[in-house]
């Protein structure tokens, strides 16, 4: 393993056998006797790497593969073929020392006692990783101030909302500090308030420990705010693996136009131009770059019409991800 590096995955390929059959009864007798079986490729050979104290971003569209590279990272899967090493261990192959080092939080996955308060779950985790005691009362006393779960942690985990039931396993997965961390969807079920808290935890952990995070999540507020660098799977291999802002250089080819007239104007045309939305005194125009210029479009808008103002931006990073998983 390279220096710095905590994570290395050389090769990974995951293929799935199922069975298949065309519908109706006749067929579904003939499959009780035979059966026809297919081969889908999960991953097809995904290389990566990660260093210490990343925040990494795992993203794609659902049936990318990114479920699978996780769950063959935290040592759950065996990969059909390729190498992974964690922290100096082959996760599925040393999963009981391993897993001393790591947490795990999946959205959908129960990792608290359900009828009793989270406090207690806490205290079986302390004796599970044999945490100190008094590491454990100043690591969680922090860690209870930052999420703001004072009076959350005494109740029934069965009585808490979905935000306040991440949170909690969020504290529990930290509580042995682990050198990696593995986040599938962390801020699911919560508002807006309590994401900017989890956010601020989460980079407040990673300067304070130097912990790793990859974190899988559809909510691209979510990786902007948390990782500079992203990895975006789709169809089983990596599309593109860098710094959150080469994503706009490399795919991104259009622009977006926000023009303000001083008279009633709601129609433009223009060759690479789509007008994206209009109102009496206002035109949203997007501008395929590969096919016009800003510069164009811009005279041919002050030569038209009496304009006010005139402002371009980029296009949100949402619809530049949609984008790459389309192509």
């Amino acid at each position: 393993m390279k220096p710095g590096n905590i994570i290395e995955v050389n090769g990974l390929k995951k293929a799935y056998k199922t069975s298949k059959r065309d519908p109706g009864l006749i067929n579904a007798i003939k499959a009780l006797f035979k059966r026809q079986y297919m081969e889908k490729e999960a991953l097809k050979g995904i290389t990566f790497s990660v260093k210490k104290g990343e925040i990494l971003g795992l993203i794609g569209p659902n049936g990318a593969g990114k479920s699978t590279t996780i769950k063959a990272l935290s040592g759950v899967l065996f990969p059909t073929s390729g190498t992974v090493e964690v922290l100096g261990y082959t996760p599925w192959e040393e999963r009981e020392d391993y897993v001393q080092h790591i947490g795990v939080v999946f959205g959908q996955k129960p990792q608290l006692v359900w009828d009793l308060p989270a406090m207690d779950s806490f205290e079986m985790h302390k004796e599970v990783y044999n945490i100190p005691p008094r590491e454990y009362a100043t690591r969680l006393k922090r860690m209870i101030r930052l999420l703001s779960l004072e009076e959350v942690v005494k109740k029934p985990v069965r009585d808490l909302s979905l935000g306040e039931r991440m949170k909690c396993k969020l504290v529990a997965s930290l509580l042995h500090n682990p050198d990696l961390v593995f986040l599938d969807e962390p801020s699911i079920g919560l508002d807006v308030i309590a994401k900017n808290i989890m956010r601020d935890f989460i980079i407040e952990t990673n300067k304070h420990n130097r912990t790793t995070f990859i974190i899988t999540t559809h909510d691209m507020q979510e990786i902007e705010r948390l990782c500079k660098r992203v990895i975006i799977i789709n169809h089983g291999g990596i599309v593109y693996d860098g710094p959150l802002h080469g994503i706009k250089q490399q795919f991104q080819s259009f622009k977006v136009v926000d023009v303000k007239m001083e008279t009633e104007r709601n129609t433009f045309s223009k060759k690479g131009c789509t007008v994206l939305e209009k109102r009496p005194y206002e035109l949203r125009i997007q501008i395929d770059t590969k096919k016009t210029t800003i510069k164009e479009v811009i005279n041919l808008l002050i030569k038209r019409y009496d304009v006010a103002d005139i402002n371009v931006s980029d296009p949100p990073i949402e619809e530049i991800i949609e984008l790459v998983f389309r192509q």
